[in-house]
C-alpha cells in the first residue's frame, strides 16, 4: 500500500475532491482525519471508510479558525499516533463579478477560506511533521492560480496566493524533509461546479477550452494528490502538478 503507516488530515473532506482523496488514501493504508464544516456529509464519509475496512475519523474543521486547526493536528496524534500528510483541500468558488463589482465582503470571505485556511493548516502541522521526521503537504490550488480569466478576481487571487505560499513554505522546510507541493485542477465534476455544468452556455464555454473535451472526475485529481502525498514523490517540493485536460497548454 502506498500510504501504509501514514496519518493524514484532509480539509474539506466531506464531499467532492476531498471525499475522493479521503477514500483513496484510506484504501492505500493511511489513517485519515476528515475535516469539514459539513458534519453530516463528513460523518457519512467516515462511516463509509470504516465500514470498508479503512480507518477514518471525522472532525469539525473551520479552516479559518486557528483553534480548529490546532485541534485537528492534536486529534491526528491522539487518535492515530502521529501526522505525516496534510491536504489543504477546502475551498469555495468565487463570484463571476468583475473587480469593480466585487464586494469587500466577498473578497475577504474568499481569501479567508481559500488562502488563509491553507496558511493556518500549514502552520498547524509543521511541529507534528517535524516530530515525525518529515511529511508532505499538498495544497489544492487551481489553474486559476496560474492563468487568468474574466470569471472571478477574488478566486484567482486566492488560488495564486496558495501557489506562492506553497513555494515559500517548500523552501523554508525542505531541509527538515517536509515537502510542500500544489495541485492545479481544471474543470472537475464536483458539487462546486454543478451550477456551471447545469448551464449549457457555461458548460460549452468550459469544454471549448478543454482539449480533452470533458470534465474530470474527482478521483482523477485524487490520484495526483496521492502521488504527492506518498514517498513516490520524495524529491519533489515546491512543484505544481497541473491536472486540467490540457487547458493551460494552449
Amino acid at each position: 500500500m502506498r500510504l501504509e503507516g501514514k496519518v493524514a488530515i484532509i480539509s474539506g473532506g466531506a464531499r467532492g475532491m476531498g471525499a475522493a482523496e479521503a477514500k483513496l488514501f484510506a484504501g492505500e493504508g493511511a489513517k485519515v482525519i476528515i475535516g469539514d464544516v459539513l458534519e453530516e456529509e463528513g460523518q457519512r464519509v467516515e462511516a463509509e471508510i470504516n465500514e470498508s475496512g479503512g480507518q477514518a475519523s471525522f472532525l469539525r474543521l473551520d479552516v479559518t479558525n486557528e483553534s480548529d486547526w490546532s485541534n485537528a493536528a492534536a486529534a491526528a496524534v491522539s487518535h492515530f499516533g502521529g501526522l505525516h500528510i496534510l491536504v489543504n483541500n477546502a475551498g469555495i468558488g468565487g463570484s463571476s463579478a468583475p473587480v469593480e463589482d466585487t464586494t469587500v465582503e466577498l473578497w475577504s470571505t474568499t481569501m479567508d477560506i481559500n488562502a488563509k485556511g491553507v496558511f493556518l493548516g500549514t502552520k498547524a502541522v509543521i511541529s507534528e511533521m517535524r516530530d515525525a521526521g518529515g511529511g508532505s503537504i499538498v495544497n489544492i490550488s487551481s489553474i486559476w492560480g496560474i492563468v487568468g480569466s474574466n470569471r472571478s478576481a477574488s478566486y484567482h487571487a486566492s488560488k495564486g496566493a496558495v501557489r506562492l505560499l506553497t513555494k515559500a513554505a517548500a523552501i523554508e522546510y525542505a531541509r527538515e524533509q517536509i515537502r510542500v507541493n500544489s495541485v492545479h485542477p481544471g474543470p472537475i465534476a464536483t458539487p462546486m461546479t454543478e451550477g456551471v455544468r447545469a448551464s449549457a452556455e457555461q458548460n460549452d464555454g468550459y469544454m471549448v477550452n478543454t482539449p480533452m473535451g470533458r470534465w474530470a472526475q474527482a478521483e482523477e485529481v485524487a490520484y495526483g494528490v496521492l502521488f504527492l502525498a506518498s514517498d513516490e514523490s520524495s524529491f519533489m517540493t515546491g512543484s505544481e502538478l497541473v491536472i486540467d485536460g490540457g487547458w493551460t497548454v494552449q
